[in-house]
């Protein structure tokens, strides 16, 4: 084995050992910064589900808008928390999934994919994130993992 092979090699083994370290954790801070902003200005501003409640998909758009209100802007706040921890990382994600596609459909989908124009690039980027977080967990650098670790040596 060459030098070159050998530096590389070991260089790749730094990186994929960072990256299960750090990697999920950049895009779960990137989002619970996004989601805990957004829950926020719902915390402190008024309620304008109403205006918009016909748009939501079923079976949210039975549900009244007060509720839906608390439930949206509670699961951005809990949801934005837990991910900079990572505890619950797949149900905080898969949940907030569920969040970012009624908005995609009900506020952003109709307005084309430009950011500018409130169109769905921004929802389609979280729900783009928040995939692997379902998928893989939240990364070592995490509540979760700690958790499993000691779960897994009982």
């Amino acid at each position: 084995m060459s030098c070159t092979s050998t530096c590389a090699a070991r260089g790749l083994r730094i990186l994929d050992g960072a990256g299960a370290w750090f990697g999920l954790l950049a895009i779960r801070l990137l989002l619970a910064y996004e989601f805990g902003v957004a829950g926020l200005e719902k915390l402190r501003g008024d309620n304008w589900f109403a205006d918009i409640q016909d748009a939501f998909p079923f079976p949210f758009s039975v549900i009244p808008v007060d509720i839906s209100w608390f439930l949206a802007t509670w699961s951005e706040l809990i949801g934005a928390a837990a991910l900079v921890i990572g505890l619950g990382t797949r149900y905080w994600a898969a949940s907030l999934i569920i969040l970012d596609i009624v908005a995609w459909v009900s506020v952003h989908g109709g307005n084309g994919y430009n950011v500018c124009d409130n169109g769905y690039k921004l929802p389609l980027m979280y729900l783009a994130m928040l995939i692997p977080l379902v998928l893989s967990g939240p990364g070592k650098l995490s509540i979760d993992h700690w958790i499993r670790q000691r779960v897994l040596k009982s």
